[in-house]
């Protein structure tokens, strides 16, 4: 494994300059509000910006006008090794201002932190590779393999006009890669003021995003109705969002448990895993639902006025599947939807898993104890999902590991798609650190 002097690491100008760079993305508003519905182009023009101001020739794709990817390759000391992917979305989900205590798209700093919609989900980590990518063409180091970076579009509404379509459409801007780094990964979990778990994405559920009509006699409100298309669709969708999934322990989730189990010397009791991931605090909503299968109704609609009984409702549901069992959920759904109402998929995505193991896995352990030696890097299986989805298609191997040291207090994973979001300042500069260190050693 290279070993990185501090000579070697990124200027105290690239740590600065991070902050900078956030807070100019939070300033830019690419809501994505799904069904098409977005605009990253002014975002991915930042973007391509920065890339050419330090030498290199980044491309502007979109399927569509304003849905708009950037794709550059940095050149690495081994052209003979295989590239690495950096990958990061430049859409945010929408955010209203009346909730927040600082504008979802001000990119204020306050209390040690910057404030607005994507923070964390995932112009931090955009911000991040921007920065050591701009120092290292600034400072002419090479990484020791080509680096090849996607800011893409559309990742909040699935990737069809984003990472699916660049797939689909240009796999040759990815040929030979075989390995990827993106978010949701590489965070802090504080155990004591000498331990700190830094979990690494190598998994992630399966999405299954599905629309349920019930069909029924339309009427007038005031008379008998035997075949109710509202009452129908109530009744399935509340089984639905009643039914508790089967526990199931996957090989990451298995690793996972183990590890905080050894470092908060607690027994893992496999017959009642929803109390030990009680004991994780804030963590808990986020790995308890990676231990089974999961499906919320999210939507309803029917009918246009109080006294006419429609002839159609339809309902959304949010699906998400662990590895290995799509079948076996999709079984389970029909059965609890019974076979008089149709499901339509809305989006339907392979879930994703890869062993933690390898010289990145080992690279990504030792960026992260070079800049806090209480770091323990830990696996562990993310509940939503991520561009990851579509660059696994390629043969690529995909992990998050978007390095932040969060403070003990902050609840990292109410924020995602929450109130209030917001990155530390110091993490950000901690992350261009580990993932300077992380680059130059991969």
């Amino acid at each position: 494994m290279t070993t990185v002097t501090a000579a070697e690491l990124p200027s105290a100008s690239a740590q600065d300059e991070v902050v900078e760079l956030c807070r100019d993305l939070l300033r830019i508003d690419s809501t994505n509000r799904g069904n098409g519905d977005g605009f990253e182009r002014t975002a991915a023009e930042y973007v391509a910006a920065k890339l050419a101001e330090v030498g290199l020739e980044p491309t502007l794709l979109e399927p569509e006008p304003g849905r708009t990817s950037v794709i550059t390759r940095v050149e690495g000391a081994d052209p003979s090794r295989p590239p690495l992917l950096i990958h990061g979305h430049l859409d945010v989900v929408a955010a209203d201002p009346a909730d927040w205590t600082h504008h979802p798209f001000g990119g204020e700093e306050a209390d040690g932190c910057l404030w607005g919609r994507g923070a964390i989900d995932m112009k931090d980590m955009d911000a991040m590779t921007l920065a050591v990518v701009r120092d290292l063409m600034r400072t002419g180091r090479k990484p020791p393999r080509d680096l090849v970076l996607a800011f893409v579009a559309d990742e909040e509404a699935g990737g069809p006009l984003g990472a699916s379509w660049l797939v689909n459409n240009h796999p040759g801007l990815f040929a030979e890669c075989t390995e990827a780094i993106s978010e949701v990964g590489g965070f802090s979990y504080t155990i004591n003021d000498d331990l700190r778990l830094y979990l690494i994405q190598t998994a992630e559920k399966g999405m299954a995003w599905m629309k349920l009509t019930a069909r029924g006699r339309a009427g007038h409100g005031s008379m008998l109705s035997s075949d109710n298309a509202v009452t129908a669709l109530a009744e399935a969708v509340t089984r639905v969002g009643r039914h508790r999934f089967p526990i199931i322990l996957t090989p990451t989730v298995h690793q996972f448990l183990d590890a905080v189990g050894d470092a908060l010397g607690i027994e893992i009791d496999t017959d009642d895993l929803e109390t030990t991931v009680a004991k994780l605090g804030a963590l808990a909503r986020m790995i308890g639902a990676t231990i089974s299968n999961t499906a919320n109704p999210t939507q309803l609609n029917a009918g246009y006025k109080v006294n006419v009984i429609p002839g159609e409702a339809t309902a959304g549901i949010d699906g998400r599947f662990l590895p290995g069992h799509e079948e076996e959920f999709i079984s389970q759904i029909d059965d609890l939807i019974g076979p008089d109402i149709r499901r339509e998929w809305v989006v339907l995505d392979r879930a994703v898993e890869t062993p933690f193991e390898g010289p990145v896995v080992d690279a990504m352990a030792a960026a992260l104890r070079a800049e806090d030696p209480g770091a323990r890097a830990v696996p562990y299986m993310l509940s939503g999902g991520t561009d990851a989805k579509s660059f696994s298609r390629l043969g690529i191997r995909c992990f998050g590991f978007s390095p932040l040291r969060l403070p003990p207090d902050l609840d990292f994973s109410g924020m995602f798609h929450g109130v209030d979001e917001r990155v530390p300042t110091d993490a950000l500069r901690f992350g261009v650190r580990v993932l300077d260190r992380f680059l130059a050693a991969s």
